[in-house]
């Protein structure tokens, strides 16, 4: 990670050899997106000649504007795009919406070097993403995050892909953006909730990977939520590098490394199905339960003392995070873990805290125990 002054954009590379991209934070500098974007797109084959995209947005950010400075930028280094529109929320990300997609560059003859620049939080670019990689069999892509969530999250590491009506996520691929761009100013319009979910992703970088940065998020909390631009292009920067860190050792989930991203989130996915998609418990509102849940999980096989969970779920507390869901039946929650694809052998597996910075995935909990833990919920 490079960073100059205070106010300078900083940089976090992705190295994965011939993929490798980076990753540029800053704060409201909409003029340099044009130049950033050109000079990544001519380090690759298909972005050398490159000279029309497809922006692809939500109703939601359409309305508010925000993807117009992407679009002059690109028109200013020669690239002329053209904007998808599409509904905002989770149905948005499915087959039928990457058909229109597919229409809309069918339609404009697009060849393997257009490029798709997608505006907008995890849906958008997942779906964009998704369209990327297989049209012409991959055509690059930009990814323009718009929700904490996103930016610390979905927007790296390469994972695009749709849901099916019976399964979230299960029709997808693996590629690589060639740049991405996160701007905190996209974050000063983003709703309380929506911002809190993405802090949840925040802290759980500090559990697996780096105790002194879980450190630093406690002693700065009013600062994050108050959103001062400073604090939040170091925390996305350094949440950003954390996660590259892990893709770049295990970029298609082939060596197990890159499972240690699931803390909290087999606890918090199974919170989600039971408690239904468009339920009372939104993703990051689920994972900080999850968290909470899997490092008592932790307590109970010997792993952490009770002061680990209990400072995990002090900060999530103080970021505005639930930290229980009294109201989801034990019962439920344990049928729906045992779909998670970290399974094997019948067994549940979790990853779980053996101290703040630190965690292994592992079957050791047995069910009375797994059950215990849910039934505190």
């Amino acid at each position: 990670m490079q960073s100059g002054d205070e106010a300078a954009d900083i940089r976090v590379a992705v190295d994965l050899g011939p993929r490798s991209y980076e990753i540029r934070v800053g704060s409201g500098r909409p003029a340099d997106f044009g130049p950033y974007v050109r000079a990544a797109l001519d380090a690759t084959w298909a972005g050398q000649s490159c000279r029309s995209a497809l922006v692809v947005t939500d109703e939601h950010l359409a309305s508010l504007g925000l993807f117009e400075g992407y679009r002059e930028a690109l028109s200013a280094v020669g690239i002329e795009p053209s904007v998808a529109v599409l509904p905002p929320g989770e149905a948005t990300k499915s087959l039928a919406s990457a058909s229109r997609l597919y229409d809309h560059l069918v339609t404009r003859k697009a060849d393997r070097h257009l490029a798709v620049v997608a505006v907008g939080g995890g849906v958008i670019g997942d779906l964009a993403g998704f369209v990327a990689a297989t049209y012409a069999r991959g055509v690059p892509l930009v990814m323009v995050p718009t929700t904490l969530l996103a930016q610390v999250d979905s927007s790296v590491g390469g994972k695009v892909g749709v849901n099916h009506p019976g399964a979230k996520n299960i029709i997808g691929a693996f590629h690589q953006p060639s740049c991405v761009w996160i701007d905190t100013a996209s974050l000063r319009t983003l709703p309380d909730r929506e911002l809190r979910c993405g802090l949840a992703e925040v802290v759980k970088y500090g559990v697996i990977l780096d105790g002194p940065f879980f450190e630093e998020l406690e002693c700065s909390v009013n600062a994050i939520l108050a959103r001062e631009d400073r604090i939040l292009r170091k925390i996305l920067a350094r949440s950003c590098e954390l996660k590259a860190s892990v893709v770049s050792r295990d970029e298609r989930e082939e060596t197990g490394l890159r499972a240690v991203l699931n803390f909290g989130h087999t606890i918090g996915h199974a919170i989600e199905a039971v408690a239904g998609y468009d339920g009372p418990y939104q993703h990051g509102e689920a994972v900080a339960v999850g968290m909470v849940a899997e490092a008592r999980l932790a307590e109970r096989i010997g792993w952490i003392g009770p002061e680990v969970t209990a400072r995990i779920e002090r900060l999530l507390v103080r970021l505005g995070l639930p930290t229980s869901a009294p109201s989801l039946d034990a019962a439920r929650l344990l049928e729906a873990m045992g779909r998670d694809k970290k399974n094997r052998g019948g067994r549940i597996r979790f990853v779980l805290p053996r101290s703040i910075g630190h965690v292994e995935l592992t079957d050791a909990a047995g069910p009375d125990q797994v059950e215990a833990v849910l039934m505190s919920l």
